[in-house]
């Protein structure tokens, strides 16, 4: 038998403090918190979409593939047409522009939507509930 200090304090931190539980409901959804939250999120996947689109463009042109193709769509068309000239690397920034922003503008309205959806089927349904321990 130890008894030594060392014993009693190791005996003490085995014991677990009981752990506590929170039932939280959530039963509203902010609006405009809502649209602003949706407006960054697909601001940034906008962002992303613009940038990984000009990195698989520039990976594409330097690995020559681009040009292989449209050396084959020269050969199938006819050697005044190319292919270069409809996805040269102005043209696919901007159609990624112009992708982002109405991503970003309907990503938006869909968060916005989503919110009074929420609030309005909060009212049939009693919101959604979260269970919460301090482990």
């Amino acid at each position: 038998m130890s008894n030594t200090v060392a014993d009693k304090l190791a005996k003490k931190t085995r014991k677990k403090a009981p752990s506590k539980q929170v039932r939280l409901k959530l039963v509203y959804v902010d609006f405009w918190s809502a649209v602003k939250f949706s407006f960054l999120v697909a601001l940034c996947l906008a962002i992303v979409g613009v940038v990984s689109t000009v990195l698989i463009y520039t990976v594409l042109m330097q690995t020559g593939v681009l040009g292989d193709l449209d050396a084959l769509f020269m050969d199938i068309v006819g050697e005044e047409n190319s292919l270069m000239r409809i996805i040269g690397f102005p043209q696919v920034l901007g159609f990624a522009v112009v992708v982002g922003i109405l991503n970003t503008i309907v990503g938006t309205a869909l968060g916005a939507v989503g919110s009074l959806v929420y609030n309005l089927l909060v009212r049939v349904l009693g919101g959604f509930q979260l269970g919460f321990t301090s482990n």
